[in-house]
């Protein structure tokens, strides 16, 4: 799955158009490397976000091409909140 779509679809990030800028920004990398939107990810990879002053990290759990709000969250795990 690629990486703007994983965010919109774990509600990581609200919509795919922004999850899309931030990785052309830079703010998202995967496995420590500064990644593109169309990057793959895959269960187990780290993704990092840095969103104004503030870095997470999220451990990719399982891929959906969708879900519902609720089972959202059951998608990855926080690993760091800076």
């Amino acid at each position: 799955m690629r990486v703007d779509k994983f965010l919109k679809v774990s509600r990581i990030i609200k919509r795919r158009a922004l999850a899309a800028q931030a990785c052309d920004a830079g703010k998202v990398s995967v496995n420590g490397k500064v990644s593109k939107p169309s990057v793959t990810v895959k269960e187990g990879d780290v993704i990092e976000l840095t969103l104004g002053d503030k870095t997470r990290k999220f451990e990719v759990l399982t891929l959906k091409e969708s879900t519902r709000k609720e089972d959202s969250i059951t998608m990855y795990k926080v690993v760091d909140h800076v």
